[in-house]
């Protein structure tokens, strides 16, 4: 097991290094889905996105399956408005992707899919 280095706050990894939650998903959930044919492969923190000037959202999970569709996985223990706001800008900048949150409540996975939302227009004059 990695070691964290010291300065990171408790509950912090350092980037690129998966949580005791997003190991347990992997193990869990993703391998057995790939074993099972169901999903072609999975990386964690592979992208990142911008979505606004000097803000940044990266999901945990990119996950590839079988038929050619891509979707984002974000595993929480808990949801911080802030992330709930990452992943809901993220689904409606980037609709071709499907962007789910996982959670891990009362001994089982949840899931919650994000649909994108009608993103304000500007008008120009």
């Amino acid at each position: 097991m990695q070691q964290i280095p010291k300065g990171y706050a408790r509950g912090r990894t350092p980037k690129g290094v998966m949580n005791r939650l997003e190991k347990k998903y992997a193990l869990e959930v993703l391998d057995p889905a790939m074993e099972r044919g169901f999903v072609a492969g999975y990386w964690y923190e592979k992208v990142r996105f911008e979505l606004a000037k000097l803000t940044y959202y990266t999901p945990d999970f990119k996950v590839y399956f079988r038929d050619g569709t891509v979707e984002y996985h974000e595993v929480k223990g808990r949801w911080l408005d802030k992330a709930r706001v990452k992943i809901k800008i993220a689904a409606s900048m980037w609709p071709i992707y499907r962007w789910i949150g996982v959670m891990w409540k009362g001994k089982q996975w949840v899931y919650e899919v994000f649909e994108p939302e009608e993103m304000p227009r500007i008008a120009y004059e």
